[in-house]
């Protein structure tokens, strides 16, 4: 079941008597846990049946007796345990989750991992719960989660700005989410995030970030590359080192597995080397600059720059220095 159909039943007043929120993506846990708290229950039916638990100082049976309690003035009660990955003997809920009140709608949010599926509770919440399962989303699935989130919102977002906001932040979709928050506050009456909204509201230079030094990196833009590197130099908040290596690493090592491909269609390139359509053609354009021996000798270069930058046969060169030498090595 997803955050949307379970958020979709609560507003048609559809309710199961136990949710079971659990796994590795704190975000979407996050949003079905705070609808609950604030919108199954009316304001004043809250502060009658609305109780909230934190796994570190709740015990089990305080959690049990709340549970088992009958709404007031209310057609139901809603029941919270939030960080129930912290709470001891978690596994005394059992006896409540086999035979749940249907006036309880008990939601516990269970974050970073999952019920070991061994045990009687794992067993149990298959059959007696709504569970919910999430996993922390891949790199090449962020641009069109992204993507789709703004449009959720009613805008729409430049590829470019797209790109620039989730290389810039990564997989971190709260932040994702309270970044865009924060521009549609600013965007008046437009519609559109821009790159420029991206540079003034969350940071980021348009021109001089890892994303840009990777496509110039791509095209084999030398000065380019030694202009943001500058930039880098001169600020050095904006891209420390070990932010720019895995982006240049990411770059050649997709880059790389691309020479492996017998077909060349850029969708099935996309799905067989595990990466959102949009970069192929920059995977492609490195492909065909570099070459295979270009390719391999970039990666041999980002492993012997990476050993630098942690002091490795190296006593003190700067990040920008190291970056420039290894640029140049690269291009040329």
């Amino acid at each position: 079941m997803s955050v949307e159909k379970i958020i979709s039943d609560w507003k048609k007043k559809l309710y199961k008597p136990v949710y079971w929120l659990e796994g590795e993506e704190d975000y979407f846990i996050d949003k079905i846990v705070n609808y609950a708290e604030h919108n199954i229950l009316t304001e004043a039916e809250a502060g009658f049946n609305l109780t909230v638990f934190y796994g570190r100082d709740a015990d089990w049976t305080q959690v049990i007796n709340a549970c088992k309690r009958y709404p007031m003035f209310s057609e139901r009660q809603v029941v919270i345990l939030k960080e129930a990955q912290h709470m001891r003997d978690i596994d005394k809920l059992e006896s409540y989750i086999g035979q749940p009140l249907t006036s309880t709608v008990f939601i516990v949010a269970y974050k970073e991992k999952k019920v070991d599926g061994r045990t009687q509770l794992a067993k149990l919440l298959k059959t007696k719960a709504e569970l919910f399962t999430t996993k922390k989303m891949y790199d090449n699935q962020l641009p069109d989660w992204t993507n789709e989130l703004v449009k959720s919102k009613g805008y729409t977002i430049s590829q470019k700005g797209l790109l620039l906001l989730v290389d810039h932040i990564g997989n971190d979709l709260s932040r994702i989410d309270n970044e865009i928050d924060k521009m549609l506050v600013n965007l008046g009456s437009r519609t559109n995030i821009t790159e420029d909204d991206i540079e003034k509201y969350v940071g980021v230079s348009k021109e001089y970030n890892p994303f840009e030094l990777q496509s110039a990196m791509a095209a084999k833009d030398l000065s380019k590359a030694m202009r943001i590197i500058q930039y880098f130099e001169a600020n050095p908040k904006a891209a420390p080192i070990q932010l720019v290596l895995p982006t240049l690493y990411n770059l050649f090592s997709k880059t790389y597995m691309i020479f492996g491909q017998a077909s060349k269609d850029e969708k099935t390139i996309a799905a067989n080397i595990g990466v959102n359509a949009w970069f192929v053609k920059d995977y492609l354009l490195v492909a065909r600059n570099y070459g295979y021996n270009g390719v391999e000798k970039a990666l041999l270069l980002l492993h012997h720059y990476n050993l630098r930058s942690i002091g490795v046969h190296d006593t003190g060169s700067s990040d920008a220095s190291l970056l420039k030498e290894m640029v140049a090595k690269m291009v040329n």
